[in-house]
């Protein structure tokens, strides 16, 4: 007897139909996997299980036990949100509310779904908080959204989720923000709560490598459609559909070694980074970031930066580009960049650009397309007129594999990694000389993360680009990266050209990173997928 089941499941934005005609089922301690590339409609069918989009116009039927969700009255369907069914989002910063504490977040689940007191909830987020991987919960119980790392913020999503003891979780990309290494964490975490509880996991994910490593079916989404259902062995083995076919033959190549001399774009002396954090009412102390980093980036190469969730990798971004306090060096094209201020720096930071981790929360959803990527037109180039810069901004766009009809859309009406297109887009239109790219892969799908990295290629081919590209993917890494860069802990544990470092790793926490790495792209057999080298 199956746990949930869904027929025929249609979802309309207006006269756009972003799905058509779904139907899968999931019986109890089942994990199925919906695999599919971006704006395939992966989030949106999860989303409707729920009735989550109040936007969207829903038909057909999803069975939970004895009941349809869609026709279910709102008051009972709240009793089944959070506890029979919970849900991780896709984009925590944008699913946590940004004024309370994780702690009061998860604490609030525990009381209204099983009633604990203030006192009792408080412990047991602080467990959860343990469980998931988080370090010093004690402490993080009391953080705030944003003083969180993104691999943390999801990690408190997840504890969140699993509050209210769930039959089903949706996991809606739930590792996308993770390193390798905690990814496995969360993996063998779902594993454990599923063996003691029962619960069932609906796994969506773009990483054909976990699903191989993780679900027990995976069902193949492409265009709003199901193309293909089947046992993850069989499906991997001998996939039925073309476009499976396409998935799993998806892989990014490893660059070439390439060792060309050329003149420093960025150049990194004694960065050092700390946040203050309050203790009691009246004392703060230092937290220390980052620690005495020294790393370079030359014209026309990209250096990779690695590391765990936490380990400093987007505050080492934020701190390049003078959005966070900090000591110690920074020049850019032979120019000291950490002394200038004000009009100076705006008009420096045309030359350098970011692309930030988070594309959701780092748009406005109050702008369309058009407006977002053309702001930065806007303030330096203040003499275009409106239709050279609709020009732009479409030629921009189109580089990124986005058609003119997205100009007058909004950022919500995109999917993950169509908002993460829609950020590149944005910095890229300045044409400036070095992109700081914060995680700009981790939404997308094998086949769209290649089309970017041939993208990115052929940008930094074409107009001579540099690249500071954090991730935690290391075959994207190795596929775009000619040195990497190692952090751990806000320090530099191991630098080199990537073929040599990735192949043979000297310190023994990069060996973890690389063995964990290797893991994920095995099967639960041992057997290499097909769908990475």
């Amino acid at each position: 007897m199956n746990l949930l089941t869904v027929e025929n499941l249609t979802a309309h934005f207006g006269a756009y139909a972003a799905v058509k005609g779904a139907s899968f089922a999931i019986a109890p301690g089942e994990k199925l996997a919906l695999v599919g590339e971006s704006g395939s409609g992966k989030s949106v069918t999860a989303q409707a299980i729920l009735r989550l989009n109040p936007d969207v116009t829903l038909s057909g039927r999803v069975v939970f036990g004895d009941e349809d969700l869609l026709a279910l009255p709102e008051r009972r369907l709240r009793r089944v949100r959070g506890r029979d069914i919970a849900m991780i989002f896709q984009e925590p910063m944008s699913a946590l509310n940004p004024v309370q504490t994780v702690g009061t977040q998860i604490a609030e689940v525990l009381a209204l779904h099983l009633g604990l007191p203030a006192t009792e909830a408080r412990a047991e987020a602080i467990r959860l908080l343990a469980r998931t991987g988080i370090p010093d919960p004690e402490h993080r119980v009391d953080a705030y959204p944003f003083q969180l790392s993104g691999g943390q913020r999801q990690r408190a999503m997840i504890a969140m989720a699993l509050a209210g003891k769930p039959k089903l979780l949706i996991a809606d990309e739930p590792t996308t923000a993770l390193d390798v290494t905690v990814q496995a964490q969360i993996l063998d975490l779902l594993d454990e709560l599923q063996r003691d509880t029962g619960m069932a996991v609906l796994f969506i994910t773009h990483d054909l490598n976990l699903v191989r490593r993780f679900a027990d079916r995976v069902a193949v989404m492409r265009a709003g459609e199901i193309v293909e259902v089947g046992e993850v062995d069989a499906v991997f083995a001998h996939p039925a559909h073309p476009y499976t076919r396409e998935l799993l033959a998806s892989r990014p190549d490893p660059l070439p070694d390439n060792r060309e001399h050329a003149p420093q774009r960025l150049a990194v002396r004694d960065l050092s980074v700390a946040f203050s954090r309050r203790r009691g009412w009246w004392r703060k102390e230092a937290v220390p970031i980052l620690h005495g980093v020294k790393l370079s980036v030359p014209a026309g190469r990209t250096l990779g930066v690695v590391g765990e969730s936490g380990s400093g990798k987007t505050t080492l971004a934020l701190a390049l580009m003078r959005l966070v306090a900090s000591q110690g060096e920074i020049e850019f094209e032979g120019r000291r960049i950490d002394v200038l201020k004000g009009e100076a720096l705006r008009a420096t930071r045309r030359g350098y650009q970011m692309v930030f981790q988070d594309p959701f929360a780092s748009l406005s959803p109050r702008l369309t397309v058009q407006e977002i990527v053309g702001e930065g037109l806007t303030q330096h180039e203040p003499g275009l007129s409106s239709g050279e810069r609709a020009r732009r901004v479409a030629a921009t766009l189109a580089e990124v594999g986005l058609s003119p009809d997205s100009l007058h859309r909004y950022p919500h009406e995109f999917s993950g990694g169509q908002r993460q297109r829609i950020a590149l887009a944005r910095a890229l239109i300045l044409k400036p000389r070095l992109l700081i790219l914060d995680e700009p892969t981790s939404a997308l799908d094998a086949t769209l993360q290649k089309q970017m990295i041939a993208l990115l290629l052929k940008l930094q081919a074409e107009h001579g680009l540099s690249y500071l590209f954090i991730s935690h993917d290391l075959a994207v890494v190795r596929a775009l990266a000619h040195e990497v860069l190692v952090l751990k802990d806000g320090r530099v544990v191991e630098e080199g050209p990537a073929a040599a470092l990735l192949a043979a790793p000297r310190d023994a926490y990069t060996r973890r990173l690389v063995e964990a790495a290797r893991l994920g792209r095995e099967g639960r057999e041992g057997e290499v997928a097909p769908s990475l080298p």
